[in-house]
């Protein structure tokens, strides 16, 4: 069995954290690739390494002096060092990168917290650090050549026998560094899965897996044990994730599940991500529940609409010339909404609006502020006859108004829209009536949830 563990910044913050991640890369030979972030926050007001390097960035563009920068996250790593009794000459190696700091490319320079992590984390494992810059291919238009990645890691796997990579980052094949976008480290992880045939990709952070609902919102709702690709995506749009969406498409592709581990609680199941559902396991209704406010909806309504050829994309398109991305477009038949982030329409709408009326020239159209969206996600959802009608039943018993509905084509969410002001209301009644009373049905069946 072949694993790649990957760990957050949250699980490199410290000496204490690198202790833990040393704990859980020894209680199993099989992780023998480990991929790592630059050192995150050790407390809540505390800075992320990446943050401080890319305000270090800053400092040069401005012309600002950034030494104080540079001797603290100096003083961050050798700190660790120390305390973990490494050898490797970071203070000096941190005088060498910190001299030639203005010739060196934005991108570079970010790259080294994930660089100087793995460096140290590669000396405690007692594993070879192998840089990412060396088998990370990029092309020039910021896209990954997997072949030659493909190539290069299974060379270096078969070379080392094991590797500490830093995530983040790779290299054009004439050496210059590329960053992927934020969280790119768990890109990083699942490239490596990938590349080596893993058996699973873990991806270890400071959560112990999904959750069907926002702590935030709903006091101490149930970890997702066992969740669909499709259903991540579903959760994750609405701001439920625990790790880079994108990062699901390298393993997704060729069947290599994720598992979502905490590094502060490793004996906790955390959450596994497949394809499909198990077979032969009883399951929950509703997977999770997630949602988002300050959406706004254009109803727009004119008679003999379904007449009309094109109707919907000349509405579209007036969006779209305006850089809008639609959200939902639910439609009736003579009339349609169009759901957009309200935030992306602050400034525009009036314009919107305005253009929408002399292009469709509708005989009503009004504009919905303020709505909250919420997305039921279950993939059983589609097998139960009147599950919307029951959903919709507990919110209407609540007194809290349905403003918009569409479901996936998949049919494993329903997608309502509520006023802002009923938004967690709605998601405690929707959790409480088929999540926690599932809980409460299902006692003994721990390993089904």
């Amino acid at each position: 069995m072949i694993k790649v563990a990957k760990f957050g910044g949250s699980s490199v913050a410290d000496a204490g954290q690198f202790r833990k991640v040393r704990d859980i890369v020894r209680a199993d030979p099989d992780r023998s690739y480990v991929v790592v972030s630059a050192a995150g926050k050790r407390f809540a007001d505390d800075n992320k390494i990446t943050d401080l390097l890319l305000l270090v960035n800053a400092h040069i563009a401005y012309h600002v002096d950034g030494t104080p920068l540079l001797k603290d996250i100096e003083e961050r790593f050798s700190e660790i060092a120390r305390e973990l009794g490494v050898t490797y000459p970071i203070e000096e190696k941190f005088e060498e990168f910190s001299s030639v700091i203005r010739s060196l490319s934005p991108e570079y320079i970010v790259s080294r917290g994930e660089w100087f992590t793995a460096r140290i984390l590669a000396e405690y494992l007692g594993f070879p650090f192998l840089d990412a810059a060396d088998v990370i291919v990029f092309h020039h238009d910021g896209t990954i050549d997997m072949e030659r990645t493909k190539t290069r890691l299974k060379d270096a796997a078969a070379r080392m026998g094991r590797f500490v990579l830093p995530g983040f980052y790779g290299a054009t094949v004439d050496g210059t560094i590329k960053l992927f976008k934020r969280g790119g480290g768990d890109i990083t992880g699942a490239i490596v899965a990938r590349c080596l045939d893993a058996t699973v990709y873990e991806n270890w952070t400071d959560v112990s897996g999904f959750l069907s609902a926002d702590p935030r919102v709903v006091d101490s709702p149930r970890t997702i044990h066992r969740i669909t690709f499709d259903e991540m995506r579903e959760l994750s749009y609405m701001g439920a994730s625990v790790l880079q969406e994108e990062a699901i498409f390298p393993v997704r592709e060729v069947g290599i599940p994720i598992q979502i581990k905490n590094t502060n609680l490793p004996e906790k199941r955390g959450t596994i991500i497949r394809e499909t559902a198990e077979d032969n396991v009883r399951e929950h209704l509703i997977t999770g529940i997630a949602g988002r406010k300050n959406f706004m909806a254009v109803h727009i309504q004119k008679a003999h609409m379904s007449d009309k050829v094109g109707f919907l994309r000349r509405a579209l398109s007036v969006f779209e010339r305006y850089g809008v991305s639609i959200e939902h477009a639910p439609t009736g038949v003579d009339s349609f909404g169009v759901v957009v982030n309200g935030v992306d329409v602050r400034e525009t709408i009036y314009a919107i609006v305005n253009e929408l009326q002399q292009e469709l020239k509708p005989d009503v159209i009004n504009v919905v502020d303020q709505l909250a969206l919420i997305s039921v996600v279950g993939r059983n959802m589609n097998r139960r006859a009147g599950t919307s009608g029951r959903i919709f039943g507990a919110l209407g018993e609540a007194g809290i108004n349905i403003r918009m509905i569409t479901q996936s084509s998949q049919e494993i969410s329903i997608i309502m829209g509520v006023n802002n002001a009923d938004f967690d209301r709605a998601i405690n009644v929707i959790y409480h009536n088929f999540v926690e009373s599932e809980m409460v049905e299902m006692p003994s069946r721990g390993d089904a949830q």
